[in-house]
């Protein structure tokens, strides 16, 4: 009884397998290491109505994709990527939008002795409410530390773990006894899978921005190469053109031929104080919109009476 329910169990993720990946072109290849049940389905919750999750057993799904080679010769560039404990995303969707769904459920953890540091592990200076009984634990992890009013007080920011580190006994204990929950778990992308191309998660941070950006400056670079060599491309040509066109007008400069776009040159050559004297003439209009300044009133003069120069009240 227990055999056929495993064939069947079996023969009905085949059938799921390959229906994802008939159905979704796209999906990201994540690790699911420390992530729990309950987070797994948060997840799923998170992902409904844009992608699909689903694990399994390694051996179980190369064998499914090198079943469907021949329908899809693509699923081969993930057979090298199915190893540890990884699965699938299937989208139809754009990947940069599930990718940021994907890592933004996460859970904080606190760290377990033999586990590998995911990030760096800073304990910062401060009280910590510990006794002076705990001196000696501290000393043992050289952290400098000081008595203050009755407890441990941390001296100095202490990096007490590296990044892919093993965590070990005592500083998963002090982490602990500073309730301190430094790590944070989540998926983690492998690989992203589209449409039979495969490459690093890290491309999905590329954005439409930085692809102009570095078109551009490579089109800079082909024109200013092929200027240097005198070989035309079609980055150079309209730098080309507007050199040419300089030097047509400095030979029209200097002998009586001339072109429309030489005119002004010539001109200007010719009488180079007519365009001085039109220059003030076209700065005098915009400095007549200035605002005049406002002129200050004059403090009223208090009127003098007639009555003696002001001292009437005091002769009478």
């Amino acid at each position: 009884m227990v055999k056929a329910d495993r064939r069947t169990w079996k023969t009905q993720y085949f059938t799921r397998l390959e229906q994802l990946v008939q159905e979704y072109p796209k999906a990201l290849v994540v690790s699911v290491d420390n992530v729990g049940s309950k987070q797994m389905q948060q997840i799923r919750i998170a992902l409904r109505g844009h992608g699909e999750i689903l694990m399994g057993k390694n051996t179980m799904i190369r064998k499914c994709l090198r079943g469907n080679l021949e329908k899809n010769p693509n699923l081969e560039s993930l057979l090298p990527w199915i190893r540890g404990n990884v699965g699938f995303v299937f989208t139809k969707e754009d990947l940069s939008s599930i990718k940021d769904l994907v890592l933004a459920n996460k859970v904080k953890a606190p760290a377990k002795a033999g586990a590998i540091a995911p990030v760096d592990v800073w304990v910062p200076a401060g009280n910590t409410t510990h006794g002076p009984e705990k001196t000696s634990f501290y000393q043992a992890l050289a952290i400098p530390t000081k008595i203050a009013r009755g407890t441990i007080e941390i001296l100095n920011d202490v990096h007490l773990i590296k990044k892919g580190e093993k965590v070990g006994a005592s500083e998963a204990t002090l982490l602990n006894m500073l309730n301190v929950s430094p790590f944070s778990y989540g998926l983690v992308l492998v690989q992203v899978y589209d449409d039979g191309a495969i490459y690093e998660p890290s491309i999905l941070d590329i954005s439409l921005n930085d692809l102009r950006t570095r078109f551009v400056a490579g089109v800079r670079n082909v024109a200013a190469i092929s200027l240097q060599i005198g070989y035309p491309t079609l980055a150079s040509v309209p730098h080309s053109l507007v050199n040419g066109l300089k030097k047509l007008i400095a030979v029209a400069a200097v002998t009586d031929i001339t072109f429309p776009a030489a005119e002004k040159t010539k001109a200007y050559l010719a009488n180079p104080s007519a365009f001085a004297a039109a220059a003030p003439a076209a700065a005098a209009p915009a400095a007549g919109k200035k605002e005049e300044p406002k002129k200050k009133e004059e403090p009223k003069k208090e009127e003098e009476e007639d009555d003696g120069g002001g001292f009437g009240d005091l002769f009478g």
